[in-house]
């Protein structure tokens, strides 16, 4: 695996985590649930608007035909924002009244491992020993950038935070089953109506607006670390699964912590060092993952921005300028072949069991 592949996961990654400390600095000045359904709402939003822009290009014929969910597809996408969406920060909402900062830091790293052994067990995607050393790996400097003595401890609190995990790595798993779709309307979709969602519970329990000002800096950093970061994440799942895109996910608190000393000049501790060392290592054994062995297409039919490369070799029942990428339903033959490859939206075949 190259950085090219890796980069749209880790640039998600980047995203979320430096928002966490500008949210933090929102915290005051808006309830949790209300700033929950903000972020959101500014992600759902700003994408829109940047989908309309879009829209008007002379050039985006192919896309304005692509920016539409396929029917089957819909109880995938729903299912996803409910569990992500709603569920998820419900659910760390209650916790978080129930036990430290400190704690929630430490168990939200579990979401990395249920988002993994979801997609392994559930959704048989592969993973050899190097990818699952890596992902143990980051997750291992995730515990240590969040440590805490006892943090950890065994509470109503903690089981809700565990719930929220859970729920996000759904999430995760579900969102791939529509990665083939435009990775921004997806990203925009689940924005608005978690969004919508969110806010309205916070209004209705008694929550009121905060002036545009505050307003304006909410949204605009659900803009940036949850819509532009979604988009990204829908990206890299289109091309590297599901384990492999959370594990990557998974190095944002680093992000966060960086841009925290920042914000709040301190000089890191060790842990942070040796965190950020796990992290580095285990991002390293996924790089450097060679995955190749003789495998087989199904044939199957679909849509998504696409080049004419090595499994794209079809013709088109309509005129094309010849520019690429482009976006259109097509179809792909059964073809078996051998070359280096991730579980991604064509690579989703089964492996024979390994004999040591």
């Amino acid at each position: 695996m190259s950085i090219r592949n890796a980069a749209p996961a880790l640039a998600a990654a980047a995203l979320f985590g430096a928002s966490t400390p500008f949210a933090k600095l929102l915290v005051g000045d808006v309830g949790p649930l209300l700033l929950a359904g903000l972020l959101y709402l500014g992600s759902g939003v700003g994408l829109s608007l940047l989908l309309g822009l879009r829209r008007m290009r002379p050039s985006a014929a192919d896309e304005r035909a692509s920016l539409r969910i396929p029917k089957a597809e819909w109880p995938w996408l729903l299912g996803a924002v409910a569990f992500g969406g709603v569920l998820g920060p419900v659910f760390l909402l209650l916790g978080l009244t129930q036990t430290s900062g400190a704690a929630a830091s430490l168990l939200l790293n579990i979401e990395g491992v249920f988002t993994a052994v979801i997609a392994w067990f559930v959704f048989k995607e592969n993973a050899d020993r190097q990818i699952v050393l890596g992902m143990l790996t980051i997750m291992g400097g995730g515990l240590l950038l969040s440590w805490a003595p006892g943090a950890a401890s065994f509470s109503m609190g903690a089981l809700l935070i565990v719930a929220a995990c859970l729920c996000w790595a759904i999430d995760n798993n579900l969102t791939r089953k529509v990665s083939t779709n435009d990775a921004m309307l997806v990203a925009a979709i689940k924005g608005l109506i978690a969004g919508i969602s969110n806010t309205s519970f916070a209004l209705l329990s008694g929550d009121s607006l905060p002036g545009v000002s505050t307003l304006g800096a909410c949204m605009a950093v659900g803009f940036l670390g949850y819509g532009l970061s979604l988009t990204l994440f829908v990206v890299a799942l289109r091309g590297l699964g599901t384990a492999r895109t959370g594990a990557y996910f998974s190095i944002a608190p680093l992000f966060g912590v960086a841009i925290s000393f920042a914000i709040w000049p301190s000089m890191p501790g060790l842990l942070f060092w040796l965190a950020a060392a796990l992290m580095a290592i285990g991002t390293w054994l996924h790089i450097r993952e060679r995955h190749e062995h003789v495998h087989t297409h199904e044939p199957l039919e679909h849509s998504h921005r696409h080049r004419h490369d090595e499994h794209h070799q079809h013709s088109h029942d309509f005129a094309w300028d010849g520019v690429e990428p482009h976006s259109h339903p097509h179809q792909h033959v059964a073809m078996t072949h051998s070359h280096t490859h991730y579980p991604d939206i064509h690579h989703r075949h089964q492996h024979p069991k390994r004999r040591d």
